[in-house]
């Protein structure tokens, strides 16, 4: 069983604690942490590329020409996708759906997995308690630079919303406070350290060890 040692905001040793293996320690497969993250990835993404069709550009209500006699190839408008200026076909649409399937218990393994290579690379910090008095980013900074975390990209991992950290740590360009109940593939890989308040691992735990 994995043990990770504990700070104090001075950044000073205040301890030890003995993760759950079922979470910290599992085997790690890069391929079900790629799948996760492209399954996270395309859910986000929303179609903006549209263009119009035969029946949405403006004009063509007329018949160019006659049917027959003319000599010419027939033609019914003007807006035909084979005239310039004319509808596109098959063109995007807002329509577009890039969600990919991925199953729960394949989504809550990759981010074990994610967890448990944080571990590993010791990029994971403990906290006994993180708490401020007022907003201040200079405060977080402070402590940030006393921890292991330094100045490296870090995800401030908390057990209950709290204003007073999430808006601290909101003007940090490389910091991002976000719930243990919220914990993604993507955030957990984008950052190089995991901050957690000790306080935080019951909640992870909790949500998703069921």
């Amino acid at each position: 069983m994995a043990k990770v040692k504990v700070y104090n905001m001075q950044g000073k040793k205040a301890g030890e604690k003995t993760l759950n293996p079922d979470i910290f320690e599992v085997k790690i497969k890069p391929y079900v942490v790629h799948r996760a993250m492209v399954a996270q990835l395309s859910k986000a993404r929303r179609p903006i590329a549209k263009v119009l069709g035969r029946g949405e550009v403006r004009g063509g209500g007329i018949k160019p020409w006659r049917q027959k006699g003319t000599g010419r190839a027939r033609a019914g408008s003007i807006r035909s996708p084979l005239w310039r200026g004319g509808g596109i076909t098959f063109g995007p649409t807002p329509k577009r759906v890039f969600t990919k399937k991925i199953t729960k218990k394949e989504k809550r393994k990759a981010l074990f997995m994610s967890l448990t290579d944080k571990v590993e690379k010791k990029c994971l910090v403990l906290l006994d308690k993180l708490k401020l008095a007022e907003i201040k980013t200079k405060k977080i900074v402070e402590i940030l630079n006393k921890l292991p975390t330094k100045e490296k990209s870090t995800l401030i991992v908390l057990p209950k919303p709290d204003k007073v950290i999430q808006k601290s740590a909101a003007n940090l360009p490389h910091v991002k406070a976000l719930l243990a109940d919220s914990l993604n593939v993507v955030d957990v890989l984008k950052h190089d350290y995991l901050l957690v308040p000790t306080d935080s691992l019951g909640i992870i735990e909790k949500t998703y060890l069921k």
